[in-house]
């Protein structure tokens, strides 16, 4: 099959899922109000709320939810044949993560801007609201360690994206002060960074930085990993106006030029999708199509870490309620459009199929590589790039993602542990400082801890992400779909996507329960049963809260 009509019925089901469905949804379910104050008015203390311009925030948010997972869950999912992948990337798009990211920021809009671990105590009860920070806080530890491998790696392996990484950096700091004090026009403002980046990107392969094997008795790895904790933990405390939202503005922006150059060459080019639709001969170790399909695309469908980000710090930032269609809703199709990319470089971007296969030669081969190789192939044949630019524009592409997720991740963990200082009375744990040096200190603890020297720890509980990050959007689904019963809404169009995910989370986590026991890895034998308990306590908090607020509505009537 050629991948332009793969290209042409993605895109258009998505368009149709945000000028159709999401509009339905806005209207008739959340009932968005242009009139509403919103808590980036009521508490505006330009550090954390800060009213934003839509399309500004709609760049933090996408920049801060995609990252690198929703390229490599795709491009991992493709092992079973592209159809399966492309199904769910679509469909879980328009029904599941569309519903799910727009409904957090509604939510926490109409609850203070408090994240949806909070508002869980008040939602749906204490004891589920325990559930749920136990779950965010390894969600957010899995992310941020894990994150710093990824760029870390991606920085040894390919030299040439040093430059535009970090510059990056200092192109957002520019945009943020002719944002916010010289008052420029955001288009102005918008062509200047975007040349600003794609110059870095030019540069690139000219000046290209390599770190040594070994500095002061680390590896290379591991001081890139110190680097960007320290970044981070910098960048979780200042004023978001400052880099983050001018950082994934402009990220955001890159990754629409990078996908259109994609896209663009895919159309001139009309590559042959090498993979099949389903693949009758995967590899000896493959686990089962479903339910791993769901848990292993993730992000690229459905992600309980953009609950996280669209409660904790986009609805600090949203200027009016009905700009959350726009932020929140599109926010996720942009998402699903960066994972069809990924399906399409990583079946289209091989000559043959036994260069496919030879990609695909395990289970958890592809990932990034795929995508930046499959990529590489296609913009070169299809518009001339040179292969080497294609390459890193697209490492790049890969690398700020994952960056700017790492930066909100890691302010979203200093959160939680305000909040526990909150919930705990532990006033000490409130100061932004301190609630940073734990969120670092915990990631390091597991980087260095468990991994070793090379800071690579966080790999180790990766299995776990996809159920534990399914878990955590059914969790934010339960706590939307309550509100919609208190408020006596139609919930369908929530509890639906809540009872698809519990069920192949539960599943998935029960298959990899028998993996890990034949393995004999206890480490994640134990934490597969921690998950395990809780995913079936938060159906049992489901069905309980579901059913205490229609007695209450029954009671009312009556």
């Amino acid at each position: 099959m050629s991948a332009i009509v793969l290209l042409v019925l993605g895109l258009a089901a998505m368009a149709a899922g945000y000028f159709l469905y999401s509009k339905f949804i806005a209207e008739k379910i959340y009932r968005l109000d242009p009139d509403f104050k919103t808590p980036a008015h009521e508490y505006e203390d330009g550090v954390d709320f800060v009213p934003t311009n839509r399309f500004v925030l709609w760049g933090h948010h996408f920049t801060s939810v995609a990252g690198a997972a929703p390229i490599v869950g795709p491009a991992i999912a493709v092992i079973w044949g592209w159809l399966p992948a492309f199904l769910w990337v679509v469909f879980g798009t328009i029904f599941f993560a569309g519903v799910h990211d727009f409904g957090a920021i509604w939510a926490s809009v109409r609850n203070k801007a408090k994240s949806v671990g909070a508002l869980t105590g008040d939602v749906v009860g204490k004891r589920a609201r325990s559930i749920f920070m136990i779950v965010i806080f390894l969600v957010l530890l899995m992310v941020n360690a894990v994150f710093a491998v990824v760029i870390a790696g991606l920085m040894m392996n390919f030299s040439s994206a040093v430059v535009p990484v970090w510059g990056a950096i200092l192109v957002a700091l520019i945009i943020g002060q002719l944002i916010y004090r010289r008052m420029l026009s955001l288009p102005m403002v918008s062509i200047i960074g975007v040349i600003a980046l794609y110059a870095l990107i030019g540069i690139g392969p000219s000046v290209p930085i390599q770190m040594p094997a070994e500095v002061g008795g680390l590896s290379g790895n591991a001081v890139w990993i110190l680097i960007l904790f320290a970044y981070a933990a910098i960048a979780s405390l200042l004023p978001v106006w400052v880099l983050l939202q001018p950082r994934d503005y402009i990220n955001g922006l890159q990754l629409f030029i990078g996908l259109i150059i994609l896209y663009g060459a895919i159309v001139l080019m009309n590559p042959t999708l090498v993979a099949p639709a389903f693949n009758t001969n995967v590899p000896a170790g493959t686990p089962s199509l479903l339910p791993l399909l769901f848990v292993t695309i993730a992000c690229g469908a459905i992600s309980g870490f953009h609950g996280l980000v669209s409660s904790g710090t986009t609805s600090k930032q949203l200027n009016r309620e009905t700009d959350a269609r726009f932020v929140g809703y599109f926010g996720a199709v942009g998402e699903g459009m960066l994972a069809l990319a990924a399906i399409l470089a990583a079946t289209a971007g091989f000559a043959t199929f036994g260069d496919w296969q030879a990609m695909y030669s395990a289970f958890g081969q592809g990932g990034v590589n795929a995508f930046v190789e499959g990529g590489a192939f296609i913009i070169h044949n299809g518009i001339g790039l040179p292969e080497a630019t294609a390459a890193t524009l697209l490492t790049v592409m890969a690398a700020l993602f994952a960056g700017t997720t790492m930066d909100t991740g890691l302010r979203l963990q200093r959160y939680i542990f305000q909040e526990w200082g909150e919930i705990y009375n532990q006033q000490w744990m409130k100061k932004p400082a301190i609630a940073t040096f734990l969120a670092v200190g915990s990631c390091l603890l597991l980087a260095f801890g468990a991994g070793g020297a090379d800071g690579s720890g966080g790999l180790i509980i990766w299995p776990l992400f996809g159920t534990t990050n399914q878990l955590l959007a059914g969790l934010t689904l339960l706590v939307i779909t309550v509100m919609l019963v208190r408020l006596r809404r139609p919930m369908w169009y929530t509890l639906a996507p809540l009872c698809f995910l519990l069920v192949m989370t539960i599943a998935a986590l029960l298959i990899q329960l028998r993996t890990f026991y034949q393995q004999g890895n206890m480490f994640l034998l134990v934490l597969d049963i921690v998950v395990l308990i809780a995913a079936i306590m938060v159906a049992m908090e489901c069905a309980s809260a579901l059913k205490r607020s229609r007695a209450e509505m029954v009671a009312e009537q009556k």
